[in-house]
């Protein structure tokens, strides 16, 4: 069972920089076909200051931590029993291409379902720009498979 002292637990934190090129490269795989999305006139005549971020794609610069694995192993949690349970984003402003993003994780929740067949480990983490402002919110639940 996971220890749900660990409720509270901060990952650690870290900075990326938005790159044009993984954004266009994001869009080309998620067949999105709005130049907004790969042309920066284009993205500057829809008055943004650069190509935008799409919204999933928070979670591919979250992918840049220097430790992705620090919450599973933080909490001993095995890959091969690791399900993707749901995710979720709250934004509040817009990131552009050539950002400075920071990445605060933490877990805020663990508990267990079916009388401990499946456990939940829910993380939320705070984006923002090198400002400090707020940028999004995301959240995401990861399944553990016992038994």
């Amino acid at each position: 069972m996971l220890d749900t002292r660990h409720i509270g637990a901060k990952l650690p934190a870290f900075t990326t920089t938005v790159e044009a090129g993984r954004l266009r490269f994001f869009a080309k795989a998620t067949g999105q076909d709005d130049p907004v999305y790969t042309d920066d006139d284009a993205a500057r005549a829809a008055g943004h200051r650069g190509l935008p971020v799409p919204p999933t794609f928070f979670f591919c610069l979250e992918m840049d931590s220097p430790r992705p694995a620090a919450m599973r192993e933080l909490l001993g949690i095995d890959i091969g029993r690791v399900l993707h349970g749901e995710q979720g984003f709250t934004y509040h402003a817009m990131a552009c291409a050539g950002d400075v993003l920071r990445f605060e994780p933490r877990i805020t929740d663990i508990y267990a379902k079916k009388g401990g067949a499946l456990e939940f480990v829910v993380r939320e983490t705070r984006v923002s720009d090198a400002a400090g402002n707020l940028v999004a919110e995301m959240r995401a639940v990861t399944v553990v498979r016992n038994g």
